[in-house]
């Protein structure tokens, strides 16, 4: 099943337009389940169980896992096995690189690791892309949720912003349902831009939460023609929502919350 498939059948089960992180931080994971690898997979497991009901989508960030070592290879697989196998899986890695080294990130992403879509960097050029694009699907990065995102990403290219000219020309090669774009939900104003200029791509909207991106103004810029297109998503908010034995239920009630603020502003917004 392609990724846009998936992800409108899990949202339509679950009634829900968000997007979990999945990303652990050794420091943060409850003291009593434990240290290093296992800890990390007892948690992630719990997190799974006690949101999944609120998620369409899941996003484990692979730095998260790669900082453990050999043993993060295992942890992601084990974490990806507790995924219900209707949620889709992406996979945050921001890939990129000359094309048959983009076409060995991706086999590993979608082929080893069996992601229904992952992040992808376009720095590089767009023969960088396609290789995500032809083995599953892909989030480029257009304008990111962090403050550095004007250092380079509002470059004037001759009265356009460099990350105008990014999703204008992925629309131009790429189809709808292999690429998409990653705005960050700290900046509604340029995702409205956006919107403008891929009126019928997904856009993933990280950053809500810890970041300061608000939910419901990142939806109401970002919604598509027919009230769709928006996953936004939330990590550390919802995984971190306690440090203590409650940890899961209070995942639980962050899941929720978030779920039903995004349906609520994705309701008035298309009223």
């Amino acid at each position: 099943m392609l990724f846009l498939s998936k992800l409108a059948s899990a949202s339509r089960a679950r009634d829900s337009i968000v997007c979990i992180g999945l990303d652990p931080e050794p420091d943060r994971i409850p003291e009593h389940l434990g240290s290093g690898a296992q800890a990390a997979v007892r948690f992630l497991r719990r997190i799974i169980r006690a949101t999944s009901d609120h998620a369409c989508a899941y996003k484990p960030n692979l730095a998260f896992y790669e900082q453990y070592g050999q043993a993060g290879v295992d942890i992601l697989a084990l974490v990806l096995q507790e995924i219900p196998k209707d949620i889709p899986v992406i996979l945050d890695g921001k890939r990129g690189d000359v094309p048959n080294t983009s076409a060995a990130y991706a086999r590993a992403l979608f082929e080893r690791f069996h992601a229904d879509a992952a992040t992808v960097a376009p720095f590089v050029g767009l023969d960088s892309i396609s290789p995500f694009c032809e083995l599953g699907y892909a989030l480029v990065l257009a304008r990111t949720s962090n403050p550095g995102a004007h250092d380079f990403q509002d470059l004037d290219t001759g009265g356009a912003p460099l990350y105008e000219v990014v999703v204008r020309k992925c629309v131009e090669r790429f189809a709808a349902d292999r690429c998409g774009f990653v705005v960050g939900a700290t900046y509604p104003a340029e995702a409205k831009r956006l919107r403008e200029l891929a009126p019928d791509r997904l856009f993933l909207l990280p950053g809500i939460g810890v970041q300061g991106g608000d939910a419901g103004g990142a939806i109401a810029a970002a919604l598509d023609s027919r009230g769709g297109g928006v996953l936004p998503s939330a990590s550390r908010s919802v995984i971190y929502a306690s440090d203590g034995r409650d940890f899961e239920t209070a995942a639980a009630a962050a899941a929720r919350e978030l779920k039903e603020s995004a349906n609520t502003a994705r309701s008035e917004a298309i009223r």
